[in-house]
């Protein structure tokens, strides 16, 4: 800016000098004429000599300007013509109006012209472009080859003012197969277990069990070469997997057709050969694989195993698992556990007990078994209880008339967590489902003691974990650590008969998923003053909900594959206790191996209850509508849904649990 000031001061405008040169000839005319009249010719000379002078200038830049521009234009032409990437412009209706060779050559057609873009290129759609999205990458795939597609919206400046879009197209078919490699040749982390290695070995002769023994190697070392993997025998009953990802799919796709495999074994054991399998995928690291797996193989474990779990990432998938778990008869377990809650418990200041929200028989008997085993150690116990529901209120009127019980609502209950509370959860394993996740959340010291498939969601910050699939019911395994608890195990008769009463419903009467060490519990109890007959009466009905259950199954309908389906009235009364009582009768007709229940909790809540012979694993089902359970007995609650929408998405559930299983 300085410079053009100095510029103007120092070198003047040609006009300045001729405006003073007609100063002074003026000047000069006046006082000598004849001199004036000749400056004034030499002036008119001058003036016209800088019009012409500056007029040629002007016309000349002129010429140069347009002569450039024309320049500029004619390169533009021929390095769009010329252009060597793919190169199409088509109206915002996706009709094309222009195209390069190259465009020509990758389509190989010849006649483009007014065809609309999306018509015979699938995979990109024009209405994502035209949002203008600056972090938007389209990629395409044509004739085996992959494109990224870059776009710049054009206005034009013809009597339409229209705009237009042109898009250029990348070749990254390099790139795009040299990703696949890099995922196909990544490294999975599979872990293998014999579950009822033990029990198989028991069962076959002893001339025998090499021959098992080797067979089920040579399946397994088998399969793992079908994947090309490095396969080693860390244990008697345990192997481990190193293979690439492309082999993932396969084995998804197979549904772990090892499980099977094994399972067909018959060489002189009696019991069916089942395994389990996690495997950890995707992960950055060989060790977060390996940890993945690990967690996956938990999981499998904990849904009873005879089943595959696959961990990628955030994402879990399960396979298999259709038969139910085998019962361990050794009791080592449940000792350990005992004398690890004794210690616990011990060393609390408070004990806090819970179950799951809307409490059944054995979630409540079994809360109050724990309380009994608290109060044997001399320790300060509290029951949550968010309120009565019809499966409870029986046994509630009884227990409700012994001062001894302490029952607490959540907010008494949240109020009551510090770093001196051991917080105890029974019948269920996923934190949402509880009582008061709140506390868990709090809560430094945490029991889980359940026997429920384990699910992906679960309560992780544990110290002591008692999850087994196997039994009957929680009360059972209640009753075990009462048994181990003591040298002589000390219970309240009304207590005996609250998880008797829980053992009982989740067999239904000794009747499903019942074992050596449901009877023995069920004996124990037995000795300790439980009286059949009472219990009983705990299950009694009144006469409303007696009509109600008797109306649900005679409005059932066979859906098809020995399925009965029906649903509860809006208003019925009892609803939830209706459907469970309604899907266990339904279970009775001749020909049906499978009943489902559907009912409204509220207006904007709809449960489903689901019962099975076992021929038909109703846990897997409802797992897909977010629910869980066991192979017999399972249950599920949606939100938002209406009845019509709940029935189908149950009925589309089912044709993929039978999809997967013809597979």
């Amino acid at each position: 800016m300085g410079n053009k000031r100095f510029s103007k001061i120092f070198i003047p405008d040609t006009r300045i000098h001729l405006w003073i040169m007609t100063l002074l000839v003026l000047v000069l005319a006046y006082y000598n004429p004849l001199i004036g009249g000749i400056g004034i010719v030499v002036m008119i000379y001058l003036l016209y000599h800088n019009w012409k002078t500056s007029h040629d200038r002007r016309e000349m830049w002129r010429k140069y300007i347009e002569g450039f521009s024309s320049n500029i234009d004619a390169a533009t032409k021929y390095a769009v013509l010329n252009l060597p990437i793919p190169l199409v412009i088509v109206e915002f209706d996706g009709s094309i109006i222009w195209y390069n060779a190259r465009f020509g050559e990758i389509t190989d057609s010849k006649d483009l012209l007014e065809r609309n873009i999306e018509d015979f290129i699938s995979g990109i759609e024009l209405n994502n472009i035209l949002q203008d999205k600056k972090d938007m990458v389209t990629e395409v795939t044509i004739n085996d080859r992959h494109y990224k597609v870059l776009y710049n919206i054009v206005k034009t400046e013809d009597l339409e003012s229209r705009h237009i879009v042109m898009l250029y197209w990348i070749d990254i078919t390099n790139f795009h197969n040299l990703k696949i490699l890099y995922n196909e040749e990544r490294t999975n982390v599979a872990l293998v277990q014999v579950d009822n290695y033990d029990d198989v070995m028991q069962s076959t002769e002893e001339a025998k069990r090499p021959i098992v023994i080797a067979e089920i190697d040579r399946r397994v070392n088998l399969w793992a070469a079908r994947m090309n993997a490095v396969m080693k025998k860390f244990q008697k009953d345990k192997y481990i997997l190193i293979f690439e990802n492309k082999y993932l799919e396969l084995l998804e796709n197979r549904k772990f057709a090892i499980l099977d495999e094994l399972r067909e074994i018959q060489m002189g054991n009696e019991i069916p050969i089942t395994l389990s399998v996690g495997v950890g995928a995707n992960g950055r690291t060989p060790q977060q694989n390996d940890e993945y797996a690990r967690a996956a193989m938990d999981l499998a474990l904990g849904r009873g195993g005879d089943q595959a779990v696959v961990k990628k990432i955030d994402a879990i998938s399960f396979y298999g698992g259709k038969t139910k778990a085998v019962e361990k008869r050794n009791k080592v377990k449940a000792r350990v556990i005992a004398h690890a809650l004794r210690q616990l418990i011990d060393q609390s200041g408070r004990v806090l007990i819970m179950g799951h929200k809307i409490p059944d028989m054995d979630s409540f008997g079994a809360a109050i078994g724990v309380y009994r085993a608290v109060k044997n150690r001399g320790k300060e116990a509290y029951i949550l209880l968010e309120g009565v529901n019809p499966s409870i209120e029986n046994l509630w009127n009884r227990i409700k008339d012994y001062p001894e019980y302490k029952f607490i609502t959540p907010d008494d209950f949240l109020n009551r967590v510090d770093q001196d509370t051991l917080i105890v959860v029974v019948d269920t394993h996923r934190p949402n489902f509880t009582q008061s996740p709140e506390a868990l959340a709090k809560a430094e010291r945490i029991v889980l003691i359940d026997h429920h498939r384990r699910g992906a969601e679960f309560i992780e910050n544990t110290v002591l974990t008692y999850l087994e699939p196997y039994a009957s019911s929680t009360c059972e395994l209640v009753t075990e650590i009462l048994q181990y608890m003591e040298d002589k195990m000390s219970i309240e008769k009304i207590e005996a008969e609250a998880l008797l009463a829980g053992i009982a419903v989740d067999t239904k009467n000794f009747s499903f998923k019942t074992g050596v060490r449901t009877f023995e519990a069920a004996s124990l109890l037995r000795r300790a003053g439980a009286d059949t007959t009472s219990v009983r009466q705990l299950f009694q009905d009144d006469l409303e909900t007696f009509v109600a259950r008797a109306e649900v199954v005679k409005n059932a309908q066979d859906i098809g594959r020995n399925i009965a389906l029906s649903i509860c009235p809006k208003d019925t009364h009892n609803a939830q206790l209706v459907a469970a009582q309604a899907a266990d009768e339904l279970l009775d007709i001749r020909g049906i191996t499978a009943s489902f229940v559907l009912g409204y909790r509220n207006d904007e809540e709809i449960f489903i209850s689901g019962r099975s012979l076992g021929e038909i694993n109703v846990q897997m089902i409802l797992e897909r509508l977010g629910g869980g359970g066991h192979l017999t007995v399972a249950g599920t609650q949606l939100k938002n849904y209406t009845m019509d929408e709940t029935k189908e998405m149950l009925i589309r559930a089912i044709d993929e649990y039978f999809e997967e299983g013809e597979e």
